[in-house]
C-alpha cells in the first residue's frame, strides 16, 4: 500500500477519533458545566478554558495534516486553493466593490472559488507562453486592490513562480532597491499603480536593463481572461513543487522598511501561508460562511497573509475596497454583506471621526480585526459600529509567530495576547519579553553573567521569539532576501543560556497579572504613521542628500500627536550656516521638500523640522534620540524653540499655538 493510501487512513481514522472523543466528552462537560456553572463561570473568566477548547483540537488536527503535507510535497498555498475549488467551488471567493464614476457609487464584482479558478488557469496560460514565466522566477506585482492582484497571485502560484509583491507608493531609489534585492526578472504593472514605475522607469532601465517591465492593459487582458475560448494552462506538479523544496521556502516577498535606509525584501515562507493563516482564521472565528472586508494595500501582510490567504483558507470570501475611505468605508462593508472588517488603529479613529452613517448598523459585520486599536477609542469603535468582538493581534511582516486577542464584552481591553491558561503555558517556549537597558531602550539589558532577564510584571520588555534550531535559523525565521547583514541583525544570541537564538521583534510590550500582553512602542530606527513603516534612516538619507552644503547633521524620529495614531516624523537638522534669516530658512526647508517629494513617500516626509547648532547627545557620545521622540510640541521642551510643520504636504511654515491647536483638535488634519 502506497503512502499516500496509509495517509489518508490515518486522517481519517484520527478525525473520527477526534469525534468520538467529543461524542463522549461532551454531555459530562455540558452536565458538568449546568452543576457548576456560576463556579465554571467564574474559572473560565479567569483562565479562558473554553478559548483552549475552542483552539488546541483544531491545531492538533491541522498540525497532523499539514505534516502529512509536508511528507507528500504539497503544502504550497495553490494545493490547498485547489482543495477549496473542490468543496465550495459556487460559492464567492472574491466581491469587489469597484468604483464608478460618480463619487461613493459602486458595481459589485464577484467570482465564484470555480470561476476565479478558470480565470487564474487562463491567465497562467498568458503568463507562462506570451510573457515567459517559469517556475522559480521572481516575479514583482505591482497592483492596487482589485481582482487583478489576486489572479496575478494566484496565477504565479500555479507557474511556479514567486510573488514579489511590491508597495506601488515607492519610487526612485527605493523602488530599484527592491528590485534588485529580491532578483525580480519581470514586473506586472496595474494601470492604477504605473505613476510611480513610470517615473522610475529611465533609472530602472540604467540599473537593471534585465528587468522587464509589463504595463498591463487592463481592459483588454480581462477580456481575454474572462473568454471561455481561451487557453487554459496548469502546471505539473513536479514543476511546481520540485524535490528538495521545503515549507520554509519563500510563497511570496514582502518589502518592509530598513534601518539600512532602504526597503528589505521579507521571506513569507509557505509555512506562514499555509499552516499559520489556516490557524489565524480559526482563532477569528472565520468559516466558509464568512466575508472578510479590506480596505488594506494586499502587498503588505496585514492584508495579504492575515485577510486574503487567512479567510481563502476556510473557503471563505474577500471583498476589498481599491483604497481606504472613511466616508464610504460602512457603505461597502453592507454592500459585501462582509462578516469581519480589517483595521489598523489609525483607520479606527478616522472612522470614529468621520460624520455619521446610515450604513454604521446596516452592516452585519461582527468582527473587527488587525493591530494598532488603542484602549482610549477600543470600546467607542464597538459600541458606535455595534461589533461585537475585536481581534486585535501582534504580527511582524518577517516574525515566525504571532499572537493574538480575541476580545469580547470588558476583559482585555487593550490586549494583543490573550488565550486559556494551558496556550499561554505552551506559547511561554514561543516568546517572551526581555528587561531593556535604563539609559537607552533600543538596547536589551544583560546581568553580570552575560544574559538577559525578564522583566517585572508592568514592567516594559521588548518582545523576543525563540528560534528553534539555532544552527539553522531560516527554519523558524527566514529573514531578508539578499541581506544577510539585517537579517543576522534580527537575532539575538545567548539570551537565557549559552547557545540559544531568538529574533527582536524591535517592539516594547507589558504584561500584566493575567498574562495578558499589551503593546507600548516602536523601538530603534523605524516608527509607524499613516498604518506604514518609516525608515528613520532612508529620510535622513534624503535630507542630506538634498542639499548637503547647508546641513552639516540630520536626526529623524517620531514623535507623538495628541488623537493620532503612531508618530509623526519629526526631523532635526543642524544647519552649517547658523544666520540664515526667516526667509532663508523657509527657503531653505521647501527646496528640501521639492527632493523629499520625488524620493519617498508621502507618508515618510517629515511633518514637524526643527533648525538647530547642535545635535544632543548622550554620555557614551551617541545621539540622544530619546530626547527627540519625547519633544514637547509646539515650542520644544523648554517653550523656546521655533518648529515649522508641512501644511497640507505642500510647504513648510512655523508651527504657531494657532496651528498646534487646530491641529490636535483635528480642525486641520495632518
Amino acid at each position: 500500500m502506497c503512502f499516500q493510501s496509509i495517509s489518508r487512513i490515518f486522517v481519517k481514522l484520527w478525525i473520527h477519533l477526534l469525534r468520538l472523543l467529543r461524542l463522549i466528552i461532551l454531555p459530562f462537560w455540558l452536565l458538568l458545566k449546568f452543576i457548576v456553572q456560576k463556579p465554571f463561570a467564574q474559572l473560565d473568566q479567569r483562565y479562558r478554558i473554553k478559548d483552549d477548547f475552542y483552539i488546541i483540537p483544531y491545531f492538533l488536527k491541522n498540525l497532523l495534516c499539514y505534516t502529512i503535507k509536508v511528507k507528500r510535497n504539497k503544502f504550497q498555498y495553490w494545493y490547498l486553493f485547489q482543495k477549496q475549488v473542490e468543496e465550495n467551488g459556487d460559492r464567492l471567493i472574491i466581491n469587489y466593490p469597484r468604483p464608478l464614476a460618480e463619487k461613493g457609487e459602486y458595481q459589485l464584482e464577484t467570482y465564484t472559488y470555480r470561476e476565479f479558478n478558470d480565470i487564474v488557469l487562463r491567465l497562467s496560460h498568458v503568463l507562462h507562453f506570451q510573457n515567459g514565466v517559469n517556475p522559480g522566477d521572481h516575479i514583482g506585482v505591482s497592483c492596487t486592490n482589485k481582482p487583478l492582484f489576486l489572479f496575478l497571485l494566484f496565477s504565479l502560484w500555479n507557474i511556479g513562480a514567486i510573488p514579489a509583491l511590491l508597495n506601488y507608493n515607492t519610487l526612485g531609489k527605493p523602488l530599484v532597491h527592491s528590485l534588485k534585492i529580491a532578483k525580480v526578472t519581470k514586473v506586472f504593472i496595474d494601470p492604477l499603480a504605473s505613476d510611480p514605475m513610470k517615473q522610475t522607469e529611465e533609472l530602472i532601465n540604467e540599473t537593471l536593463p534585465e528587468v522587464q517591465l509589463n504595463y498591463l492593459d487592463e481592459d483588454s487582458l480581462t477580456r481575454d481572461i474572462l473568454d471561455f475560448q481561451s487557453p487554459q494552462f496548469l502546471q505539473e506538479d513536479s514543476a511546481r513543487s520540485p524535490p528538495g523544496l521545503t515549507d520554509y521556502k519563500p510563497a511570496m516577498f514582502i518589502f518592509t522598511s530598513g534601518t539600512t535606509g532602504l526597503p528589505k525584501s521579507a521571506i513569507m515562507s509557505w509555512r506562514k501561508a499555509s499552516f499559520a493563516c489556516q490557524l489565524f482564521s480559526h482563532v477569528f472565528h472565520m468559516t466558509n460562511f464568512s466575508t472578510v472586508f479590506t480596505a488594506m494595500p494586499l502587498f503588505h501582510s496585514t492584508a495579504g497573509l492575515l485577510g486574503l490567504c487567512a479567510i481563502i483558507s476556510q473557503g471563505g470570501c474577500l471583498a476589498m475596497a481599491n483604497k481606504f475611505s472613511a466616508t464610504f468605508f460602512w457603505k461597502q462593508v453592507y454592500l459585501t454583506k462582509a462578516t469581519h472588517v480589517q483595521y489598523v488603529g489609525e483607520i479606527c479613529r478616522y472612522l470614529l471621526q468621520s460624520p455619521v452613517s446610515k450604513y454604521e448598523h446596516m452592516h452585519c459585520a461582527k468582527v473587527a480585526y488587525g493591530n494598532g486599536l488603542r484602549p482610549d477609542i477600543w470600546q467607542k469603535f464597538k459600541r458606535r459600529f455595534n461589533i461585537e468582538v475585536i481581534g486585535e493581534f501582534y504580527a511582524a511582516t518577517e516574525a515566525p509567530f504571532a499572537t493574538t486577542n480575541y476580545q469580547k464584552g470588558d476583559f482585555a481591553v487593550g490586549a494583543c495576547k490573550n488565550y486559556g491558561s494551558i496556550i499561554q503555558w505552551f506559547l511561554s517556549f514561543q516568546h517572551t519579553l526581555v528587561k531593556m537597558d535604563p539609559d537607552d531602550d533600543s538596547i536589551i539589558y544583560r546581568n553580570s553573567k552575560g544574559f538577559c532577564e525578564k522583566p517585572e510584571v508592568g514592567e516594559p520588555g521588548e518582545m523576543i521569539m525563540r528560534i528553534f534550531f539555532p544552527k539553522k535559523p531560516e527554519t523558524s525565521f527566514q529573514g531578508y532576501l539578499g541581506n544577510k547583514k539585517e537579517t543576522e541583525s534580527k537575532v539575538i544570541r545567548n539570551v537565557f543560556r549559552k547557545g540559544d537564538a531568538y529574533y527582536r521583534c524591535g517592539d516594547l510590550f507589558k504584561a500584566d497579572n493575567d498574562g495578558l500582553l499589551y503593546f507600548l512602542d516602536r523601538l530603534g530606527d523605524t516608527f509607524r504613521w499613516k498604518s506604514e513603516n518609516v525608515s528613520t534612516t532612508e529620510v535622513e538619507d534624503q535630507i542630506m542628500t538634498s542639499n548637503d552644503k547647508q546641513f552639516a547633521q540630520v536626526v529623524v524620529v517620531g514623535v507623538k500627536v495628541p488623537k493620532y495614531e503612531g508618530r509623526a516624523g519629526y526631523a532635526i537638522l543642524k544647519l552649517v550656516n547658523h544666520d540664515l534669516s526667516e526667509e532663508e530658512k523657509l527657503n531653505l526647508l521647501n527646496k528640501m521638500l521639492l527632493h523629499l517629494k520625488q524620493e519617498l513617500p508621502k507618508y515618510a516626509l517629515p511633518i514637524f523640522v526643527k533648525l538647530v547648532n547642535s545635535i544632543q547627545m548622550t554620555d557614551t557620545n551617541k545621539i540622544a534620540k530619546k530626547v527627540y521622540k519625547n519633544e514637547v510640541l509646539p515650542h520644544g521642551t523648554d517653550g523656546k524653540d521655533t518648529i515649522y510643520w508641512l501644511k497640507s504636504y505642500q510647504e513648510y511654515i512655523r508651527l504657531t499655538d494657532e496651528d498646534w491647536n487646530a491641529i490636535c483638535s483635528q480642525t486641520i488634519k495632518l
